[in-house]
């Protein structure tokens, strides 16, 4: 059992948490949605657990590659 730090993979906002810390994630499920270029892109979980944190909220304004959840397998 370990950390897995899920990251984005586009610059740009924080439009819509869709999970919160405690809530169990299967891989591929969407976490996050950012905001860039007009579009929003999801930000899904890269393996199954419960999210153990969110390091981002509504409207904040993220990186490539920044993390904005870790996932406990």
């Amino acid at each position: 059992m370990g950390d897995i730090k899920i990251t984005t993979e586009v610059a740009g906002r924080i439009c819509d948490l869709l999970m919160k810390a405690g809530e169990s994630v299967a891989e591929g499920d969407d976490i996050a949605l950012v905001e860039a270029m007009k579009m929003e892109i999801p930000v899904a979980a890269t393996a199954a657990g419960t999210i153990k944190s969110v390091l981002v909220g509504i409207d904040d304004m993220v990186a490539e590659g920044q993390t904005i959840a870790i996932v406990e397998t």
